[in-house]
């Protein structure tokens, strides 16, 4: 049920998010950075998700490993352990002190991740003991696509093994406990990735989806295995602590569908039938614009929002009952627009977020932005391209290059 264009809506304009006010609607987007070594959150995330933080801000995090098993890059940090929780504690701290709100998204690569082991680096792996990763299907992400390895190489994604029927309970158990874990550690809430080619995108495409039981085949069955993890978390932690991140219409790692726009109302229908059961509502939408393929994973590609497809999203907008998030190569213009044409309520940024820590104040002021250097995207540097890009005024924006204007 799309909202009318609010009057005089901006991007800094406040919104109520169920339980959480917020004082303007610039989104930190969920962006994997690499620095928590050996799956621990260290001290340089605090620092990194503080200087991105405002009063009443929201912030989402990176994808967050579930299990041992869900990692797809280097050092990427967890949330099924005590360690894992003690750590991020100390970030959340940092995020509330600054009077934010901060979610925590729970990740799962599925296929998207390789069965390296190393006996004398066994910390360094993706695939504890070796075995192939699992996903819906036995069919392999082509070798158009590589992942980045523990070393720093790239290499052929392997062949992924298909869960078993009865093996798919304990995965959405996974996501139950992780969701706990992040409510112990302070987090307002959780964010399921349910996007871009991991585990949960390919149950629902049908690009990637072979399965012949019950959760393959028709569109209803495919959507079977979001509507369970979704339904478990919700349980235990509540309805309005819990957002839900799709992509119908992303080929992120080869992660297509023969009719997005189907497939994205029919994850819609059926979240909309689980707000009505419960009788309260989940925390959010979140869902990422079709170009997010085409400017999201190269520096050339176009930034514009083409008729089509922002027909496509207003459609998931308006048949969605509840809070809308969109993001994908958003400018400060085309986020101003979707807030005041109704489009969305709350707009996420990535790449701008990671070299602007003040994005919020630049984007307000219409300042000039700091350009980001991609080859710091995914280091393990705890200072370098992570923490240590210029505030607006502080008289250091010389040491990432010239500056640029949405």
């Amino acid at each position: 049920m799309a909202k009318s264009p609010a009057d005089g809506a901006t991007l800094f304009s406040p919104y109520r998010m169920g339980k959480f006010q917020l004082s303007h609607r610039v989104v930190l987007a969920p962006m994997t950075r690499c620095r928590a070594i050996n799956g621990i959150p260290q001290p340089a995330l605090a620092e990194y998700y503080s200087q991105r933080s405002t009063n009443g801000g929201f912030l989402i995090t990176e994808g967050t490993m579930i299990s041992p098993t869900s990692a797809g890059f280097p050092h990427v940090p967890g949330i099924y352990n005590g360690e894992q929780v003690e750590a991020w504690k100390k970030v959340v701290q940092a995020v509330h002190a600054k009077g934010a709100i901060i979610f925590c998204q729970l990740w799962h690569v599925g296929r998207a991740s390789h069965e390296v082991f190393w006996e004398n680096e066994s910390k360094l792996v993706y695939q504890p003991g070796g075995g192939a990763p699992i996903s819906s299907t036995n069919k392999p992400i082509t070798g158009r696509w590589r992942i980045l390895m523990p070393d720093g190489s790239n290499a052929r994604y392997p062949v992924p093994r298909a869960l078993k029927t009865s093996e798919i309970p304990e995965v959405v158990e996974h996501y139950r406990q992780a969701a706990l874990n992040a409510i112990s550690a302070g987090f307002d809430g959780i964010e399921i990735h349910g996007a871009h080619g991991y585990l949960i995108d390919q149950f629902l495409k049908d690009g990637i989806n072979d399965r012949t039981d019950e959760y393959g085949g028709s569109i209803s069955n495919r959507c079977k295995f979001l509507v369970q993890v979704v339904h478990a978390v919700a349980a235990a932690i509540g309805s309005d602590r819990v957002g839900v991140r799709v992509s119908p219409a992303i080929d992120h790692l080869e992660a297509t569908d023969s009719n997005p726009r189907s497939l994205g109302l029919a994850v819609i229908e059926r979240l909309n039938n689980l707000q009505l059961d419960w009788g309260s509502k989940l925390a959010y939408l979140h869902v990422t614009q079709p170009r997010y393929t085409a400017y999201g994973q190269t520096e050339s590609g176009r930034q514009g929002s083409e008729e089509e497809e922002a027909e496509l999203m207003r459609t998931w907008r308006r048949a969605y009952h509840g809070t809308f998030i969109c993001s994908g190569g958003f400018t400060r213009e085309l986020g101003m627009d979707a807030v005041a044409g109704g489009d969305a309520d709350l707009v996420s940024y990535g790449r701008f977020f990671i070299s602007n820590p003040d994005l919020v104040l630049r984007l307000k002021d219409n300042a000039p932005l700091n350009r980001y250097v991609r080859a710091y995207f995914y280091t393990q540097d705890p200072v370098k391209g992570y923490t240590d890009y210029p505030f607006l005024n502080d008289g250091s924006e010389k040491k990432h290059g010239p500056l640029s204007r949405l």
